[in-house]
């Protein structure tokens, strides 16, 4: 794992230039325009849901800074380093965990491309959690201070904020209760189904970046019963998994089982 991240800002916040770069495995959705934000934008669903024209969409574009490639196991931020920005990923995934007093992590959340990592860093004004790519990953940089700023003169980008903080609360503890490990395991599957779907990449199959072993941590399993689940998952004809490649075959079973751990 490499100590310092490789955060400089692409050459144009547009485009890469100069050497070629190896395509992640869930490229950027677009290219990020003046007029048309890319897919993949964390901002994209407010700027479309109202309409904004070219002054606004290049108000909140002059913000974007492309941060990136990371490769895998770097650090996007550290635990205690400054709250100046929030990140959004772009291309890739990235773990968000804790370190307790004995050394012991603990897996906070999985954010995929269009995702944004930080905002729990509002209060104390640092960053109470390390996030790590477990890919190659570009990311957004949004400085916090000027976008709250933009915030005050665009509701709909407020209002925006505001739910991500409280989707990120929300989802912080969803897994406190007391669900099977086929609910959990079920719940994990569909839902990131959902949030690749809702970004306009294939939710039915696609590669799981994070190890058996940080999904257990999330779920608050065993590494063995994650393993066993989605043996039986697979018997019973639910998915298909071969290493890293999963394929839903009944998503709404899927979503049946790990109902009350999901949303809506």
């Amino acid at each position: 794992m490499t100590d310092e991240p490789s955060n400089k800002p692409f050459p144009t916040p547009l485009k890469i230039r100069g050497r070629a770069h190896a395509r992640p495995r869930h490229p950027p959705a677009g290219d990020g325009r003046d007029a048309d934000f890319c897919q993949t934008c964390a901002f994209a669903d407010v700027c479309l849901a109202v309409g904004y024209g070219m002054t606004e969409l290049n108000a909140l574009h002059c913000l974007v800074e492309h941060v990136g490639p990371f490769r895998s196991g770097e650090y996007v931020f550290r635990d205690g380093d400054p709250f100046r920005s929030i990140f959004a990923v772009r291309a890739g995934t990235v773990k968000t965990s804790s370190v307790d007093h004995t050394g012991r992590e603990q897996v906070l959340g999985f954010h995929l491309p269009g995702e944004v990592i930080g905002l729990n860093a509002i209060y104390p004004d640092r960053f109470p959690c390390n996030a790590i790519t477990l890919e190659k990953t570009q990311c957004c940089r949004f400085s916090f201070p000027k976008i709250s700023a933009l915030a005050t003169q665009m509701p709909a980008v407020q209002r925006h904020l505001f739910r991500m903080l409280s989707k990120e609360i929300g989802t912080a503890g969803s897994l406190a209760g007391d669900h099977s490990a086929d609910a959990r395991v079920a719940a994990f599957l569909a839902d990131l189904s959902e949030r690749y779907a809702a970004r306009g990449l294939p939710g039915s199959r696609f590669h799981l970046s994070m190890s058996r072993a940080d999904i257990a941590n999330y779920l608050r399993l065993a590494s063995e019963t994650v393993s066993r689940v989605l043996t039986r998952f697979r018997s019973i004809g639910l998915i298909d998994i071969v290493e890293r490649e999963l394929v839903l075959r009944d998503p709404p079973r899927l979503r049946d089982i790990g109902q009350d751990l999901l949303r809506g």
